[in-house]
Parts: C-alpha cells; structure tokens; sequence
C-alpha cells in the first residue's frame, strides 16, 4: 500500500516538476544546462555493461526514470563521458531502499565515486562503513555527509555533484554535505582503507559516465541535468 501512496504522491508533482525546470532554468540564468533524461525516453542512457538500455527493470513514466524492485535491469549509465561538470538530479526514496550515483565510471564497468542513496534509518548499509561513510549523500565508503538534512521516503530530495578540476563536491536540499580533493594524500588513504583499496587508480580517471544504480530497490529519479565546465 505504501508504494501506491509513494507513486500517487509522484503522479501529483510530476506537473510541478516540469515548472520547477524551467524556472531554474531561468534563474540559473544560463543556457548551458542540458538534460540528460528527457522524460520521455531513454535517449543518452544505455546499460553500463551491456550495449542497450536494459528491456526489464528500468520504468519511464510521468516524467520519472523508476529502477524496480528486483526488476534485474542492472545499472545504467550515460553514453556520454564528463570531466568537469554540475550534476542535479532529484530522487525519492522507498522504505529500506539503496541506489546511488557515481561518477567517472570507466566504460563497460560499474565502478565509480558513487554519491549514495540510502534509506539511513532502514537499510543496514547506514550502520556499516567508518562514521557513517555510507549513508545518504556521503561519498560512499570514503567520506560522510555532514549537516545534512533529508527527505524520508515518499518525498523528493535533491542531488548535486559538482566537479571542478580534481575538487568535488555532494549536495542534498541545497546544503554542502561532502567537500574534497581528490588524489590529494588524503584522498589515497581513504581509498587505501575502504573496498576499493585493490582497484588501481579508484577515482583518479579524468573523465567518465555517469551511473544510476539498481541495487534491487524501488527508487524514483527526475529533473535529471547537467551543466558541462569543460568540453
């Protein structure tokens, strides 16, 4: 029943969502923000290993790019490959829900810095990881989101990423969550002391795709864009 509520409540701001666009658009005062889901189809998108967007598991209605529970799609990711860029996206959660967005993911793998998305107060992966490295926003398994505020499951938050030659920053609901540089000595001990301590060069490719993640929950994403630094 939950889930009805969830996709009714979806339903009703998928309108809303549709202003909200333009007017950040317009108040962004720029015209090089472009979208890197249209709302329609899955133009740009394929699966990260396979050469297609995947024919079970990913959903696209109302305006809304819908990963389904257990639907086996696998990840996604952007044909298109960025370097320096402004990520803003919104997403809602389902109860005990997991996903996230990574970043600089290498073609046909699906290994990236990933910017989590967590039901915190549900999902066992909150309670796991070093101060809290892999709950919502933070920069999984690497560093936590601080002074963050969230929208439980049933609303909408929005994500940002923000990358500036090798500074990177999360945001969540307009507040700067994560701050770091990376391939600072600081950088490669956090990667030396998490999973991804065997994987040569974690994190230091200059450009890649970016990734949506079916982790086997049911998760919302919307008003997906993109804002290119660097061409």
């Amino acid at each position: 029943m939950i889930f009805s509520i969830i996709f009714f409540s979806a339903l009703l701001n998928s309108c809303a969502s549709l202003r909200m666009e333009k007017k950040a658009t317009a108040e962004s005062g720029s015209t090089d923000w472009a979208l890197l889901f249209d709302g329609k189809t899955s133009q740009g998108w394929k699966g990260a290993q396979i050469p297609q967007f995947p024919d079970t598991g990913w959903v696209i209605k109302d305006n809304m790019l819908i990963v389904e529970a257990a639907g086996g799609g696998g990840d996604i990711v952007t044909l298109e490959q960025f370097s320096e860029f402004e990520l803003s996206l919104e997403f809602m959660l389902t109860p005990g829900a997991n996903s996230g967005i990574k970043y600089f993911v290498q073609p046909g793998t699906f290994l990236g810095l990933e910017y989590q998305i967590l039901d915190d107060e549900k999902h066992p992966d909150a309670k796991e990881g070093v101060d809290g490295n892999r709950t919502v926003a933070s920069l999984y398994d690497l560093i936590p989101a601080e002074n963050k505020m969230v929208h439980p499951p049933g609303g909408w938050n929005e994500a940002r990423i923000v990358v500036k030659g090798n500074h990177i920053e999360h945001w969540l609901n307009g507040q700067k969550v994560v701050d770091f540089e990376r391939g600072t000595q600081i950088f490669r001990a956090l990667v030396a002391k998490s999973k991804y301590r065997e994987i040569e060069n974690f994190g230091l490719y200059p450009r890649g795709q970016i990734l949506l993640q079916d982790h086997g929950d049911l998760v919302y994403f919307r008003n997906i864009k993109i804002r290119n630094f660097k061409h």
